[in-house]
């Protein structure tokens, strides 16, 4: 199956200009989106600025609306800075707006500039020399093809997983969910790949103080990834347990649980990334997370780099996203990845080595380089409900079934983190609780 169309929306070298009193940065507010603006005063130079400052996803269905619709803005309004910062205009004073039309047809196939230079500010009073503030700006779309993936159910409940594109949709992996013992050494989940030793210093340790034995921890989970010939393809391992901070029923952020995203390679499963979570403290209580790519396949060096880190709500979920839009590095395919996944990434592709400027090799079908892209989006549920995660990946992220299936192992890890930070006063579904388990009063 091919990849599904996404559609980009960049808004970027965004730059004001105020004739007077504003002498310091303005914020422009696009739908939950928001970004700084630098700005020139009179006639002042300014240097050509290339800093994005929102971009937007169109998946096939809202492109279609779109073009179907009469027409499609793309609306800013600029707002004044904090009053310490603006010199004489009030906070959060509207200054403008300014508004520029889109036609998406045939954005899915080319990429197209928009609008790129001044525009004057609309709904504004022009100040005594009648001249109103201007907005330079650069808007533009770009063909964004994605992979599509859902679960056919809960992570816990083993699922299907199927490939989606519009109204098809296929099975491409089955998930099979386990346990594993903290005395259990060997990668179960029915996996027939031998245990790596170069991971085994993250799991917990067997020996522990009876204090230690009796506390609460959620441990063990695992989910790997098969595909329809029942071969293992990737897996997330939880490999440091869920633990209350001391004095609270929470996974703190001082102290948070750990996933490995593990790959088959050479006959063993390799370290691919780290998943961190926690529950963050304050009036908003939301998920925090963590992701590292490791730099080799040995994960006892904590050799990584942080894609990401932030929150989702815990109440009504969100979306776990990498994006690299605005950043200096993103996950790209290496040579070293084999198979082939869908039509649209046949064949082999040259990808970076050591030493050869673009990037450092992963070892794991995956490097750095300095190419800036959407990666992979996977949605989450709130806490105590049910989900069946939808992943999104970029194309160009995809070579063969094993790349992929990496980013579905991540999507699963991350939803299930939501029941690992579950309050410890709350029990946990009879699907995340082993059998035997026992509870200490």
């Amino acid at each position: 199956m091919d990849p599904c169309p996404f559609v980009r929306i960049l808004v970027e070298s965004t730059l004001l200009l105020l004739h007077i009193f504003a002498r310091l940065n303005s914020t422009t507010s696009l739908p939950h989106q928001l970004a700084t603006i630098p700005f020139i005063l009179n006639n002042s130079s300014s240097s050509s600025l290339k800093s994005l400052a929102a971009c937007f996803s169109l998946s096939k269905s809202q492109i279609d609306r779109v073009i179907r619709g009469s027409s499609y803005n793309v609306s800013i309004q600029v707002y004044a800075g904090p009053h310490r910062s603006t010199c004489g205009l009030a906070y959060n004073k509207l200054l403008g707006k300014v508004s520029v039309s889109l036609d998406l047809r045939g954005a899915e196939s080319r990429p197209c500039v928009v609008h790129n230079g001044w525009i004057a500010l609309s709904r504004n009073r022009s100040n005594k020399n009648g001249s109103s503030p201007q907005l330079s700006l650069t808007v533009r779309t770009e063909p964004d093809p994605r992979f599509v993936f859902h679960f056919g159910g809960e992570p816990e409940c083993s699922p299907q997983v199927f490939q989606v594109q519009g109204s098809l949709k296929q099975a491409v992996f089955t998930c099979k969910f386990g346990f594993r013992n903290s005395s259990d050494r060997s990668l179960g989940s029915g996996s027939s790949l031998p245990e790596s030793k170069t991971w085994r210093n993250w799991l917990p340790a067997s020996s522990k103080s009876d204090k230690d034995q009796f506390c609460k921890e959620r441990k063990g989970w695992s989910i790997t990834i098969h595909n329809l010939s029942g071969s293992p393809v990737a897996m997330a391992s939880m490999v440091t347990p869920f633990v209350p901070s001391p004095g609270s029923d929470r996974v703190t952020r001082s102290n948070p649980g750990a996933w490995l995203i593990l790959r088959p390679g050479c006959g063993t499963w390799k370290p691919w990334g780290r998943l961190e979570a926690w529950r963050e403290s304050g009036f908003t209580d939301a998920l925090g997370y963590r992701f590292d790519l490791f730099q080799d396949d040995i994960a006892a060096t904590n050799a990584t780099t942080t894609v990401v880190t932030s929150t989702i709500s815990t109440k009504h979920g969100g979306k776990f996203t990498m994006d690299t839009t605005s950043s200096v590095t993103t996950p790209s395919i290496s040579p070293q990845s084999s198979g082939d996944f869908g039509s649209g990434t046949s064949g082999s592709r040259s990808g970076s080595r050591p030493g050869s400027g673009s990037g450092w090799d992963l070892g794991l079908g995956v490097s750095l380089s300095r190419k800036k892209s959407f990666v992979m989006s996977s949605t989450v549920g709130g806490m105590g409900k049910r989900s069946k995660p939808e992943v999104e990946v970029g194309m160009q992220h995809v070579a063969c079934t094993e790349d992929a299936a990496a980013f579905v192992a991540l999507g699963a890890a991350m939803d299930l983190s939501m029941d690992a930070c579950l309050s410890f006063s709350r029990k946990l579904r009879k699907e995340l609780r082993q059998p035997t388990q026992k509870f200490v009063v």
